[in-house]
């Protein structure tokens, strides 16, 4: 069960991030409208309030944060640019993940 909340909550916290770059991307890139920058703005605040409610120490969350981050930039691929991943993508989103989760369930002396 704390994986499975630890994935959610690392989950969650990618959304945020990966939400609050790709709309500023929509308004440099696409020419979408300015007014993207507000929910941006706001989508990168939850993302670095989420940060906050991890409970290991700031450097492990951050390492631990990138696999999760790979596999739901795999994800935001699909869904949102349209473009199917590879093996490649999923393969390298699964070794991502092993790495997270070496990283954040190891067993540690207090």
């Amino acid at each position: 069960m704390a994986l499975l909340k630890l994935l959610l909550l690392f989950g969650l916290t990618a959304l945020a991030e990966i939400t609050g770059c790709y709309l500023p991307w929509l308004w440099l890139k696409q020419q979408g409208s300015a007014y993207l920058l507000v929910p941006a703005a706001f989508a990168l605040l939850l993302f670095v309030w989420l940060l906050t409610l991890h409970p290991a120490a700031a450097g492990r969350v951050y390492a631990a944060y990138g696999g999760v981050y790979v596999v739901v930039a795999v994800f935001w691929l699909w869904v949102v640019d349209g473009v199917r991943p590879s093996l490649y993508d999923l393969l390298g989103g699964m070794l991502a993940l092993a790495g997270m989760a070496i990283i954040m369930l190891a067993p540690r002396q207090s």
